[in-house]
């Protein structure tokens, strides 16, 4: 459905247009796959938009290239960025922060990704680890940029949802035209901005929105009408762990999308599964929570046209090995 009033970030066509001129000739265009093994898994004519195929294994350096680009013009005496993390978000700042000649410092929670973290510094980042979990490590950045007079890079911002839907603008280009687009809610950008170009573009597409059951806080918002943070959010899905949603993403997605299937930590571990058996891609746990909603929505959706955005890659080995072996990682 379409927002009755303007969304909160105010974008157009010609300036998600013009962020894709930016953003290709360091993203090429991802590739947009129909799998029939995964329409014989679920029913449905299924085309996967493989995110897991950017510079950082993820959709967010779309996101990261835009916001640093407007922020080095706008205040050329920035020299460092902060911002925080469980991972992709932390990699696309630090790969656009390197691109423009800054310093970056991004904060994780402790025990966070040891191969995310490594890629991180690999793009050339120092990272920090602090708190119990995302929204603790991202407090601990938020003090470290007031302290010490840093600018801070948000996890959802307008100028992260332009970057962003550059893929929606690639989804809806393709000569295809979709009932529903599945796509996981972590922050927020992502579905912010296949919203804001669905909406731009007219089409009437339904885009269901993914949460983790053991990460509520986006769907009990969905339910509420407004941003309802939770105690924890317990999954082995990082991209979508996060217990304070941003009221303004929360406001977007209650206009524009359809619904928020929640999904178990074993359905996501399935859908992980399934995306190798059937495509031999390797997804993480965000990245193929969108596969879980279709699968256990499988009935209603059957014989319609559906995309998944399969948003990230970035996986370490000892959990994909895990995964592979037929167990779900648990998160305390």
């Amino acid at each position: 459905m379409s927002p009755l009033s303007p969304s909160p970030l105010d974008l157009s066509l010609e300036e998600i247009e013009a962020a894709a001129v930016l953003v290709r000739p360091v993203v090429a265009p991802t590739p947009l796959y129909a799998w029939p093994k995964l329409r014989e898994r679920t029913g449905a004519s299924v085309w996967v938009k493989h995110e897991n195929h950017t510079p950082t294994g993820a959709f967010k350096v779309r996101g990261g290239l835009i916001y640093v680009d407007r922020l080095v013009r706008r205040e050329p005496s920035t020299r460092h960025v902060v911002s925080a993390t469980r991972g992709n978000h932390g990699q696309s700042i630090a790969f656009a922060a390197a691109r423009a000649g800054l310093s970056a410092t991004v904060y994780v929670p402790l025990g966070n990704s040891v191969d995310q973290n490594a890629s991180m510094q690999g793009w050339g980042a120092t990272v920090i680890e602090s708190g119990r979990d995302f929204d603790e490590a991202s407090q601990a950045a938020e003090r470290a940029c007031r302290e010490q007079g840093l600018h801070r890079i948000p996890s959802f911002h307008r100028d992260l949802v332009v970057g962003v839907s550059t893929y929606a603008l690639e989804l809806f280009a393709a000569a295809v035209e979709f009932d529903a687009v599945y796509v996981g809610i972590g922050m927020g950008s992502g579905i912010c901005g296949l919203i804001a170009v669905r909406d731009l573009l007219g089409r009437s597409t339904e885009i269901i929105g993914v949460g983790a059951a053991n990460a509520p806080a986006s769907a009990r918002s969905f339910a509420a009408g407004r941003a309802v943070p939770t105690e924890s959010a317990l999954t082995f899905a990082d991209g979508i762990a996060t217990r304070c949603p941003d009221p303004a993403a929360i406001e977007i997605i209650c206009r524009g999308a359809s619904r928020i299937v929640e999904v178990s930590e074993d359905e996501i571990a399935g859908a992980v599964r399934a995306y190798f058996d059937d495509t031999h891609q390797v997804a993480e746990g965000a990245g193929a929570a969108p596969l879980a909603a279709l699968l256990r929505e499988r009935a209603r959706m059957r014989g319609k046209s559906v995309a998944l955005i399969l948003s990230g890659g970035n996986i370490e080995r000892a959990r994909f090995l895990e995964l592979l072996s037929g167990a779900t990682p648990q998160v305390r």
